[in-house]
């Protein structure tokens, strides 16, 4: 593709490095311009959607509450990696200029892959929030406390950014010298370590270690640690049927955001593993799972939730209120 290297010395060791990578995803796609469009619209709801939940959360002080700690990072986490992922993906494809800097592209994988965990790991605190609220409602507030999520989340900030850090950081201990077109629709870390020429034995091991940490552990911690079984009992000593809706919903729409995020990524690798599946379908359903969980949280889980509405509506009365003053 003519595309420049350059030479890294590192300790006993040279690396070759491109100057640029080319994007080579959504290749002969008929009508993909509308899919553009429709990703451009998606991100500008998903901004909408979580800048309003974030400011809502912030102004109304009865909001000031562990649960809506969790949920405030996890509107952080949406519109952040949004905002990562779709202006660059809609400047490479809509606008084809396919090329990207090898630093630029490092650093594209970077907050991808970080704001992707962060979102899979808050959904497990989600998790452990709802389950004690249900199974244990009584010590509820002396459980979950907001220092408590605090340093859950402050944690789960730090963990992750030394995992994703440690595993884009082995990319530059990679020589490339062949091929420099990325198959997907961003610099993932496979499609990107599969084109290096040297060992690339450490950069598998870390993506196992980052599938394990940030799919399979929060799937079967939500499974299990959340433990529906414990929920189901639980909602089964609940003598009254309204009562037993009522804490039925506190994890209900858990359990829609948990499938929403979850079902497309693990779906769509056991397809590409258990049978083929076209490059552009594989692609185009990575892409919505980037993207769409971030537009539907705030409406699933905040948005639409009673207890968000009613303080939303006191707010509205009382600046009401004040300027008819």
């Amino acid at each position: 593709m003519g595309l420049e290297q350059k030479l890294i010395i590192g300790f006993n060791a040279t690396f070759v490095h491109p100057g640029r990578f080319y994007l080579g995803g959504f290749s002969d796609m008929a009508h993909d311009n509308y899919y553009y469009v429709f990703l451009c619209f998606v991100y500008i709801f998903t901004v909408v959607g979580n800048v309003l939940l974030i400011l809502i959360i912030f102004l109304i002080k009865t909001l000031h509450t562990p649960k809506y700690l969790i949920v405030f990072n996890m509107a952080l986490t949406d519109l952040c990696g949004s905002t990562a992922l779709i202006p660059k993906l809609l400047d490479t494809f809509l606008f084809d200029r396919r090329c990207i800097l090898y630093e630029a592209c490092l650093s594209y994988m970077f907050f991808v892959l970080f704001f992707a965990s962060i979102q899979s790991w808050t959904l497990v605190i989600m998790a452990y929030d709802r389950f004690i609220a249900i199974c244990f409602p009584l010590r509820y507030h002396s459980i979950v406390t907001k220092t408590s999520i605090a340093a859950m989340l402050a944690f789960e900030w730090v963990l992750i950014t030394t995992i994703v850090a440690s595993t884009v950081g082995l990319i530059d201990h990679l020589s490339f010298c062949g091929s420099f077109v990325v198959k997907s629709f961003f610099c993932d870390h496979g499609p990107v370590f599969y084109l290096a020429c040297n060992d690339t034995s450490l950069n598998r091991i870390m993506a196992y270690v980052a599938l394990v940490s940030f799919i399979c552990i929060p799937l079967i911690l939500i499974a299990f640690t959340y433990s529906y079984v414990c929920i189901s009992i639980a909602l089964s000593r609940i003598a009254s049927g309204e009562e037993r809706l009522k804490a039925l919903k506190t994890c209900t729409s858990h359990v829609i955001l948990v499938a929403v995020f979850f079902l497309p990524l693990v779906g769509t690798n056991i397809a590409a593993v258990a049978s083929y599946i076209h490059p552009n379908a594989r692609i185009i359903n990575s892409t919505l799972t980037y993207t769409i969980p971030a537009l539907l949280n705030p409406i699933i889980y905040a948005l639409k939730t009673e207890e968000v509405m009613n303080a939303v509506n006191k707010l509205w009365k009382k600046k009401t209120f004040i300027n008819t003053a």
